[in-house]
């Protein structure tokens, strides 16, 4: 437990002095601040387009569906995206230039190593994710007035959690590869996986990737939190299956 709490200190150090958290609030904030700015002004900017043949497109008010709709879009893209390029090199750079090795020397387990950086990179994605909730609650409240949600915890915790899944992806990738494309290939082929499992009806209620954006059913109740339930169990068992596999594979593997 020393070992591990001492990794922990050094990467959350590591992660302060490269901007790394600094870089994630920054733009996990935005996109609190962009959602219900957005929600609020697409209306104005959309609405009275000539779609041609006599048609215009008139839009209604936003409200604050629409702020969430925006929040659950910018976090799943755009959001998703930067915290995939902050942590790419969680294992990968330190692998590829070596600088783990005076660490293993001195008698930390190489499982606690993969547990400590995943700890670390969960507390601030973690942050990240619910400075950009907050603030985008907030700019919702005052814009809309206050809302009562249904499922709560599941509604926004779903795409949290798949940014988990991807940290334990870039891990595992990362310690296989060496490198950072290693870390984003092992993404990659999962998104695009996930993206085309979704095409087929019978098997997306069990695709992770689903969870990203699809639980906003839940707060106009077009979904059920039992729609979501296998996804969410896959995506929790993903994780530790990656987990166990980047231990497995950084033990065997020469430094």
């Amino acid at each position: 437990m020393r070992g591990f709490m001492v990794f922990c200190r050094k990467e959350l150090t590591e992660s302060y002095r490269s901007y790394r958290l600094v870089i994630l609030l920054v733009v996990m904030a935005l996109m609190g601040i962009m959602s219900p700015f957005t929600a609020m002004i697409l209306p104005d900017i959309l609405s009275g387009s000539d779609l041609g043949g006599g048609l215009i497109l008139e839009l209604p008010e936003p409200t604050s569906f629409d702020s969430w709709t925006q929040f659950f879009s910018n976090v799943s893209q755009m959001g998703m995206l930067a915290m995939i390029l902050v942590f790419a090199g969680l294992m990968a750079s330190e692998l590829s230039k070596g600088t783990l090795i005076p660490v293993l020397t001195k008698g930390i387990p190489r499982g606690t190593v993969i547990l400590a950086k995943f700890t670390v990179a969960t507390i601030l994605w973690s942050l990240g994710y619910a400075v950009s909730w907050i603030i985008c609650w907030g700019y919702t409240i005052y814009y809309w007035g206050a809302q009562d949600f249904t499922h709560p915890w599941i509604t926004f915790c779903a795409p949290w959690l798949v940014g988990e899944l991807f940290l334990a992806l870039m891990i595992l990738g990362g310690t296989l590869v060496s490198n950072w494309g290693g870390s984003l290939g092992v993404v990659a082929v999962v998104v695009i996986t996930g993206n085309l499992v979704n095409l087929l009806p019978e098997v997306r209620p069990y695709n992770p990737i689903t969870l990203a954006a699809g639980t906003l059913g839940l707060l106009d109740g077009s979904h059920s939190v039992e729609d979501f339930t296998p996804a969410i169990a896959i995506c929790v068992g993903a994780i530790v299956l990656c987990l166990i596999l980047s231990i497995v594979v950084f033990k065997r593997k020469q430094l």
